[in-house]
This record gives structure tokens, C-alpha cells and sequence, in this order.
């Protein structure tokens, strides 16, 4: 049960634009897990936060619990990873990352392990050259967290796995094959 008001940490999923100024914004937070707030004024040029709100950033927020939808007070950003977002193919495979945890989990449902895992990945990223293996990697590890695959057994293919435990085809994933593959 989260608080009146709250702060965490987190990880930018997706983002949806809602009405003339405002986001909607899913993230995956270490404190509670999947969550989605309302980013209010966001989209207008005078915002103070519309820099901060960018898919996998890692972002210190405060939020307040709301009727519907919770509501983004402050934002401070941690880490943009701008790094990754110098190249094309990395930033291809860090949305397929952020795919991956929006498809695989549910609203409120907390994992603090898969929080840092995202963390550490997105981290890996920065610098490693070997993107298919990271991604397969990563898949695995996702996996494993969650439950839907045995610690240390072996996966042939974790892309085809994914998609059958989601019973979706990865939209990203195209993209990543393209430039990852």
C-alpha cells in the first residue's frame, strides 16, 4: 500500500500522451514495483520536467496517490544513460529491455530483483559491444526472476520463449533483430 505521498526510484517503461499537456508515464520502481502516474503540464515548453521523462531513464520522483491515475510532483534525474542513446542499435535494444518488463509484469507488482537487474543491464549497455548476447542474456535473466524458467537450465532460443509466455510478438524486437542480430 503506498502512501498519501511517496518517493522511490525508477525506471521510465513507456510514455503515452494524454490530452494537450499531459503524460502518462509507466515505470518500474524499486520500491513498488510497475506503477503509472500522470505527468501534469509535462508536454508544454516552460516544463521543468519534460527533460527527465525520456524512456529508460532512471529518475528519483515523488508522486501522490490520486483517484485514478497517481500524480508526478517532483523529478530529478539520476541517470539519462546518454551513452546508450549516442547509437542507434544500443538505444533499439534498450527499448526491446523496457518492452520486455512493461509485457512481462503487472501494475503493483514488486520485484525489487528486476529492478536492479534492468539497472545493471542498462549499465552493461553503456559500454558492451556484444548486443545479441547481452539481449539473450538478458531475456534469460528476466526469465529465471520471474519464474518461468529454471535457474541454470539452459534456453536455446529466448526470444521464441519470450514470445510464448507473453503470447505477443515483441514490437521492438524486429527492430532489435535488424541491428542486433
Amino acid at each position: 500500500m503506498k502512501p498519501r505521498t511517496y518517493s522511490t526510484t525508477g525506471i521510465i517503461l513507456a510514455r503515452k500522451n494524454y490530452g494537450e499537456a499531459d503524460r502518462i508515464l509507466n515505470l518500474y520502481t524499486k520500491d513498488f514495483g510497475r506503477i503509472s502516474l500522470i505527468a501534469k503540464g509535462v508536454r508544454k515548453p516552460t516544463s521543468r520536467k519534460r527533460g527527465h521523462i525520456e524512456i529508460f531513464s532512471l529518475l528519483k520522483l515523488t508522486a501522490a496517490s490520486g483517484k485514478g491515475l497517481d500524480i508526478l510532483i517532483e523529478a530529478e534525474l539520476i541517470d539519462s544513460f546518454s551513452e546508450i542513446r549516442k547509437d542507434l542499435n544500443k538505444v533499439s535494444l534498450a527499448y526491446f529491455f523496457m518492452e520486455v518488463i512493461g509485457k512481462m509484469t503487472h501494475e503493483g507488482e514488486k520485484h525489487e530483483e528486476l529492478f536492479y537487474l534492468i539497472l545493471k543491464n542498462l549499465n552493461r549497455l553503456k559500454d558492451d559491444q556484444r548486443l545479441k548476447t547481452l539481449k539473450d542474456a538478458y531475456i534469460v535473466d528476466v526469465l529465471v526472476l520471474l519464474g518461468f524458467w529454471p535457474k541454470g537450465e539452459k534456453l536455446i532460443n529466448p526470444e521464441d520463449k519470450l514470445e510464448e509466455i507473453t503470447e505477443r510478438h515483441m514490437s521492438s524486437k524486429r527492430v532489435g533483430k535488424l541491428l542486433v542480430s
